[in-house]
């Protein structure tokens, strides 16, 4: 066996370990793995730059920016006040409503945007109540994931599947979304009925904030018009970057230029979540390295064998199940672009768009099997350390999985519909 293929493989698995241990920050656990391999030779400094996927990059760091600028108008306590005074400041209405709400944002904007927004709104709101963020970070990451699965552009895998399959926005419309609208109160029911116990909040606190004026909390009014002017522009940008022919970092960063040119303080750099970004480059370095020693297509050949000569519905399921377990321990997108040739060739030998749908489900929904298994998790993540709060790699991970576990299941029953009810 390639000595390469063992040094890289062994690097993940101590990464993920000392990110589980959780005595080491990730960021440095990442960076660490990525020097080793760099440094070891096992990637050279070239295929390490070509790993990291800086459209991901520069959609964090754009919108980071952007969010930041939004915060010091006032708009996002208007907001978390506004939104709790609605459910008359419930902890599980807001959940309930929070996670709600996170899924059909993730449905037409990027799952890191949606988990920005939210949780920035989320820890002011629940600091109010006297309430831990944590429950409500994680219900949000979660039922960002899942609702991003439903559209063309929800997820990153989607729009990589749609242009290799030709399927347009309408098909996963009148495909996906019906399914995911079905799915989604199943995952709010579970994550209520875990965290239940952690959403008794404080009466006065309830009082005192339901007496509270949500209009006075915007104190920059010009910046806020500006602002929304602006990430207006970047959200139909993200809707139509197809027809731009422009990624979606490319545009997030515009949209953040732009408005740093109206405001342009020391603090909203200092504000961005450095640390998040490190890591990315970090992991992409890692995962980059163990693709590079061929294991992916080698799975991919030795997958083509032991599925040859099944049934269409067994063939969707394996491809389900094991998109699922691969894209909550390495990034979706790198696992996405190495299966579509797979899943072109098994077409080509026993034509069945239910694949496509089975390889978008698996790589979507497994990104809530753990804490590293989606963007939008990490970014939650930081989001609560950031206010002094930690989202643990275990309890995550366990939340998680069971969740996957049940959208799994029920996206199995899905598929045997899609191929007539035939085993």
């Amino acid at each position: 066996m390639d000595w390469k293929l063992v040094f890289s493989l062994t690097v993940l698995v101590l990464t993920y370990v000392l990110m589980v241990w959780e005595r080491i920050p990730r960021v440095v656990t990442a960076l660490l793995g990525a020097s080793v391999l760099i440094a070891c030779h096992v990637i050279t400094q070239q295929q390490a730059f070509q790993a990291v996927d800086f459209n991901v990059i520069s959609l964090l760091f754009g919108m980071m920016i952007l969010v930041n600028i939004l915060s010091h108008t006032g708009l996002l306590n208007c907001v978390a006040i506004w939104a709790a005074q609605s459910t008359r400041g419930n902890p599980g209405g807001l959940l309930l409503a929070f996670g709600t709400l996170s899924g059909f944002l993730s449905a037409f904007l990027d799952n890191v945007t949606t988990v920005l927004l939210l949780g920035t709104i989320t820890c002011v709101i629940t600091r109010r109540l006297k309430l831990k963020p944590v429950p409500f970070l994680i219900c949000e990451a979660v039922c960002s994931n899942v609702g991003g699965t439903a559209t063309l552009i929800g997820d990153p895998p989607n729009i990589m599947i749609g242009s290799a399959a030709g399927l347009d926005f309408y098909a996963f419309l009148i495909t996906l979304a019906p399914f995911i609208i079905i799915i989604f109160p199943v995952v709010l029911f579970t994550l209520f009925a875990f965290y239940r116990k952690d959403l008794a909040g404080s009466s006065e606190a309830r009082e005192e904030l339901l007496n509270l004026s949500a209009a006075a909390e915007i104190v920059n009014k010009p910046l806020m018009i500006r602002s929304l002017m602006v990430i207006s522009l970047v959200i139909v940008g993200f809707i139509f970057h197809g027809a731009l022919n422009l990624e979606a970092g490319t545009i997030a960063v515009a949209g953040a230029a732009l408005l740093l040119i109206f405001e342009n303080k020391k603090d909203i750099w200092s504000d961005v979540e450095w640390t998040t970004i490190f890591f990315f480059i970090g992991l992409y370095i890692i995962v980059g390295a163990v693709e590079h020693t061929g294991i992916f297509e080698m799975a991919g050949k030795h997958l083509l064998a032991a599925i040859h000569n099944h049934s269409s519905l067994a063939i969707s399921l394996t491809i389900l199940w094991l998109s699922a377990f691969c894209s909550a321990v390495i990034d979706n997108i790198p696992y996405t672009a190495t299966m579509i040739p797979i899943v072109e060739i098994i077409q080509s030998k026993a034509p069945s768009t239910s694949y496509w749908w089975a390889l978008s489900l698996g790589a979507c929904l497994g990104g809530n099997g753990s804490l590293i298994g989606a963007t939008a998790n990490v970014v939650a993540a930081d989001i609560a350390h950031k206010n002094g709060e930690k989202i643990g790699f275990a309890e995550f991970t366990f939340v998680g999985t069971i969740i996957t576990l049940e959208t799994l299941l029920l996206s199995s029953v899905f598929l045997w519909f899609l191929n007539g009810g035939n085993l």
